[in-house]
């Protein structure tokens, strides 16, 4: 069974309030979930080595076969390389929120004086972290391969922070998964059942005008679509999308960004409503 040791002053105490307090609670959980990261790097495989195979497979596999206006398919492809891997690993937070449900360490953590949705939040931002570190090797290996942005500074922050906010988002809505599920290996198998066609069935790796109507217009309102042709718009990449006269596909930065609103609006309170139901005695 996981410990925690919290420390905090008695109720009232000389400068504690609940906002710090919280606060405290959360930096705690996050630290946790790091430690245990480190206590088994294998565990990090989904978002260190899978995002250098992802790259290398698709640009030099799949991308001998697609043909991008604009530009090279490097230039295309890193962009929603980054989707694809942070819309895939996101499935983290179901199996590790399960696991700690499982294992007992949930328990432990009712037992202590600390604010209840801390386990949520920090979880929540542990694999924020994960996702930073997952985007950052894609990057890496998408600028070793011949990838260049073309944009200035702003924009360049901007195409970085639209994904770690739509990772977020997904965050809270794997947790939900986690949370309903009765054990790590069917929180896994569900959250990929939901997460893989998310990432495929979009215009991260190929272009949408060569798919059937119906996939097309699925494609073209698929959050993971909105999120890469704005990372592409952004960094100044070919963005064939913009030629679409689907909303999303013609202001990708605001759907985006209306994306990951709705989903953390809808899931962020949900996840709370479920963990307080799986948790209550």
């Amino acid at each position: 069974m996981s410990t925690l040791t919290v420390a905090r002053p008695a109720a009232g105490g000389a400068g504690t309030g609940p906002v710090r307090g919280a606060a405290r609670d959360v930096a705690v959980l996050t630290r946790r979930n790091l430690v245990h990261v480190a206590r088994e790097p294998l565990a990090l495989s989904d978002i260190t080595v899978q995002p250098v195979l992802f790259t290398l497979l698709f640009v030099y596999v799949l991308g001998s076969g697609v043909s991008v206006t604009g530009g090279s398919y490097q230039d295309f492809a890193i962009p929603g390389l980054i989707a694809l891997n942070l819309t895939t690993s996101a499935m983290g937070t179901a199996v590790g929120l399960s696991n700690d449900l499982r294992t007992g360490a949930v328990d432990r953590f009712r037992t202590l004086p600390i604010w209840r949705a801390a386990v949520l939040v920090g979880r929540s931002l542990s694999d924020l972290l994960a996702a930073l570190v997952c985007m950052s090797i894609v990057l890496l290996t998408g600028l070793a391969i011949g990838w260049r942005p073309d944009t200035s500074p702003a924009r360049f922050v901007a195409a970085l922070a639209l994904p770690l906010l739509f990772s977020y988002a997904l965050a809270w809505a794997t947790a939900c998964l986690g949370l309903v599920s009765q054990g790590a290996e069917s929180a896994q198998s569900v959250a990929l059942v939901v997460l893989f066609p998310l990432a495929i069935v979009s215009n991260a790796m190929v272009p949408t005008a060569g798919m059937p109507a119906v996939v097309r217009a699925i494609a073209e309102w698929n959050p993971v679509s909105a999120l890469t042709a704005a990372m592409r718009e952004l960094f100044g990449n070919p963005n064939p999308s913009a030629a679409s006269d689907a909303w999303p596909m013609q202001h990708p930065v605001v759907a985006a960004l209306l994306w990951s609103a709705a989903i953390l609006a809808v899931t962020a309170p949900l996840a709370v409503t479920l963990y307080r139901r799986r948790t209550t005695d």
